[in-house]
């Protein structure tokens, strides 16, 4: 009975381990398809219906706050300014984020291609890297025409984002030793640089030890 009782105790504490270690081995397995080039492993690890919405959301958000610190962009290119430049940033989520790109973003090391580079203006035009007197001449010159003006200044955003991705790439650095902490039972997050960039990806439990990336949070 006395064995019987420890190696219930036994099992249990196997069982324990093995539930509170998943998510350290989840980021171990992560860590090693990057390092491998193993885009697949990577982009089979994220739940798309989640990451993308959320990516989507910080993005818009950042580019309104960016709007209330000029006025005067914001009263020349009014409600179809930001009509405009959110459906550009929901085309570039939706074309970044797939199962297919960021098989192909882990296998090239973060290589710029044309779905990456838009991805990489939305992110700029949100944070406040938009040449804004460029703006204001082109919404003049254009009289008002804002898709006109917004097509004008993402193709010149991509261009200088294109050049600043190439030399991240080839610069930037990763984090050799991620943090990694739980955020609640359900919950984990992975802290670090890819390319000199600082992110931290969150993931939750699906069922008992498996785990799926459900939110990248942008610098």
């Amino acid at each position: 009975m006395k064995k019987l009782t420890t190696l219930l105790i036994l099992l249990v504490v196997i069982a324990i381990a093995v539930y509170a270690g998943s998510p350290y081995y989840s980021a171990y397995q992560l860590k090693n398809a990057y390092d491998a080039k193993d885009g697949a492993t990577i982009a089979a690890a994220i739940d798309y219906e989640q990451v993308r919405p959320s990516v989507q959301t910080q993005l818009t958000s950042k580019f309104a706050n960016t709007m209330t610190q000029y006025p005067l962009v914001a009263e020349l290119g009014g409600e179809p300014l930001t009509q405009a430049a959110n459906g550009f940033i929901a085309q570039a989520v939706d074309g970044a984020i797939t199962p297919q790109n960021i098989e192909k973003l882990i296998n090239t090391q973060g290589q710029a291609n044309t779905a990456t580079k838009e991805l990489a203006a939305a992110w700029a035009i949100s944070s406040n890297q938009v040449d804004l007197k460029n703006l204001i001449q082109d919404l003049i010159i254009h009289r008002g025409d804002v898709n006109a003006v917004v097509k004008n200044q993402m193709q010149q955003i991509m261009e200088k984002q294109a050049t600043q991705l190439e030399q991240q790439v080839a610069q930037g650095t990763d984090s050799n030793k991620p943090t990694l902490s739980y955020c609640g039972i359900n919950c984990f997050s992975i802290s670090g640089q890819i390319k000199g960039y600082p992110l931290t990806v969150m993931m939750a439990r699906e069922g008992l030890i498996d785990w799926k990336i459900v939110d990248v949070i942008l610098p």
